[in-house]
């Protein structure tokens, strides 16, 4: 199987070295783990998972370390530093992923928070990354239903709410009224289509629409209580912000699922607790 660059690869040892130990990468010939990134006991003849990119060398190597964003990935990341040569995110690794200038949809000021797509430049295998997005998004019709959950990456914020990128695949917009919580620019969260426009725009949900969204709490809040000894530090009377840290809903969501539960002598309240029934 090939090993790609900027991927994470299963690889296997073949030689030994007191700097380190060699990697068999298939068509990219024998690549270098260093030796601060070798698990103790790793012999030859075993596999590990590795990254593979280049380094400041421009040499290929491996690191056991795994980036927040890959080759074919869209992620959020923030600047660490600008020169003549372009602007340079930290992406998890000792050598910062480059954004060059003629790959910046506005001019990266350090500090700044980015969506950004990651691709291998083939001509001299090099990680690199663009913040022209858009471009790569939107390519064809969505084919979404309504209620489908879907992967999003949160964007900028707009005066209407947030654009996400959906699934890696499209732009979408999270309406301000549709938001439970707090999000931020970058967050991966689940989300739920709530409508496709026929203009092809994608409106978004954090929870699914209707009272299917209710139905599908009920058997999660079971599920908790059945997993933490049949109890929970949840009522009709907590915070908003506690009910969305352990069930991502909106207090008044959370409120109709407890009193279905309630009216069907499924669970006991009490001031600072909820019981299931045994």
């Amino acid at each position: 199987m090939p090993t790609n660059i900027g991927r994470m690869n299963r690889l296997r040892v073949v030689k030994e070295k007191d700097f380190g130990v060699y990697l068999d990468a298939d068509q990219l010939g024998e690549i270098l783990l260093p030796k601060r990134y070798v698990p103790n006991g790793l012999r030859i003849g075993d596999e590990l998972e590795v990254f593979v990119y280049l380094d400041s060398e421009d040499e290929l190597i491996a690191t056991t370390l795994v980036p927040k964003v890959q080759v074919g990935e869209f992620s959020a990341l923030r600047a660490v530093s600008v020169n003549q040569v372009g602007a340079f995110f930290d992406w998890g690794l000792p050598k910062d992923l480059l954004v060059p200038f003629s790959q910046q949809k506005n001019r990266v000021e350090e500090g700044q928070t980015h969506l950004l797509f990651v691709y291998l430049d083939h001509e001299t295998n090099r990680i690199v990354a663009t913040t022209k997005v858009d471009r790569l998004l939107n390519r064809d019709e969505p084919e979404y239903r309504t209620g489908e959950q879907v992967d999003i990456i949160v964007g900028d914020r707009t005066d209407i709410g947030y654009k996400c990128i959906i699934d890696s695949r499209y732009w979408g917009v999270l309406f301000f009224q549709d938001v439970v919580g707090r999000v931020f620019k970058g967050d991966k969260l689940k989300a739920f289509i709530k409508r496709i426009r026929e203009d092809g725009k994608i409106d978004l949900s954090l929870q699914q629409t209707g009272y299917k969204k209710v139905t599908g709490l009920l058997e999660e809040i079971i599920d908790y209580m059945e997993q933490n000894g049949g109890e929970m530090p949840l009522t009709d009377k907590s915070a908003p912000d506690t009910i969305f840290k352990t069930f991502n809903v909106s207090k008044a969501t959370f409120k109709k699922a407890l009193g279905a539960l309630y009216k069907d002598q499924k669970v006991i309240l009490s001031k600072d607790k909820t019981t299931l029934k045994k």
